[in-house]
């Protein structure tokens, strides 16, 4: 029953103005997402991804920072 509830309000966020069969389907798979998401390969898939945009974050502030003592 929740998951039915969140799958709605996720597909009313994605679908935006086209309230459609678009919307419907993020809907009805945002569960079946979220089910396989959390578990321990999804986790450590997310971890990965995460820290790959902290270092690509990192790498960016380091380049376009100025030198020291300047």
């Amino acid at each position: 029953m929740i998951g039915k509830l969140i799958g709605a309000g996720i597909g009313r966020r994605v679908a935006g103005r086209n309230d459609g069969f678009r919307g419907a389907l993020f809907g009805a798979a945002a569960p079946w997402l979220l089910r396989r998401a959390f578990t321990p390969l999804g986790l450590a898939a997310m971890g990965a991804y995460g820290a790959k945009k902290v270092y690509d974050r990192r790498r960016a502030r380091r380049a376009s920072a100025p030198p020291p003592g300047i």
